[in-house]
């Protein structure tokens, strides 16, 4: 196997244990959220579970066995009701983001597309849970977003225009 392929492959398994974690945290908020997003949540859940089943086919497709999902998964703070439920589900979106990003990085072709278009749904699924949006989705290092309450600060801001304009 080549350099390249090894990354490639290495990529592909770091995002199919991404959404093993997605689907098991989609089940959690989906237990917690309130009805008035409920549907967003089992469509994010059914999402999440296309995307892992995909990848666990891409993954055999290059002659590797798919890294297997993990009986349960730590979260990053405790889910006790529908506000933490719904920050829940934008760390879930900005995790998984953020190995697409890696994905878009290490593939070419066909995979590099379908990863950036997978970088983009989460980033609008995080987005929308949030109400609002961050500098560089899936670059939490380039964003600023503040983990534990998911706003990006001034100076991220500032950085980010600067990035661009560069």
């Amino acid at each position: 196997m080549s350099g390249e392929t090894g990354a490639e492959l290495t990529a592909l398994q770091a995002v199919l244990a991404a959404e093993h974690a997605a689907v098991y945290g989609y089940g959690v908020v989906g237990g917690r959220v309130g009805e008035g997003r409920s549907t967003e949540a089992r469509a994010a859940y059914d999402a999440h579970r296309a995307r892992r089943d995909a990848l666990a086919r891409e993954v055999r497709g290059l002659g590797a066995e798919p890294v297997a999902a993990s009986a349960g998964y730590a979260l990053p703070f405790p889910v006790a009701d529908s506000a933490t439920a719904v920050r829940l589900a934008a760390d879930l979106e900005d995790r998984v983001a953020g190995v697409y990003s890696d994905l878009v990085r290490a593939a070419a072709g066909a995979r590099r597309r379908d990863a950036a278009s997978a970088l983009r749904e989460a980033a609008v699924r995080a987005a929308r849970w949030r109400g609002g949006s961050v500098a560089f989705p899936g670059l939490a290092e380039r964003n600023g977003t503040d983990p534990a309450t998911g706003s990006a600060s001034a100076a991220a801001a500032d950085a980010a225009a600067g990035a661009i304009a560069r």
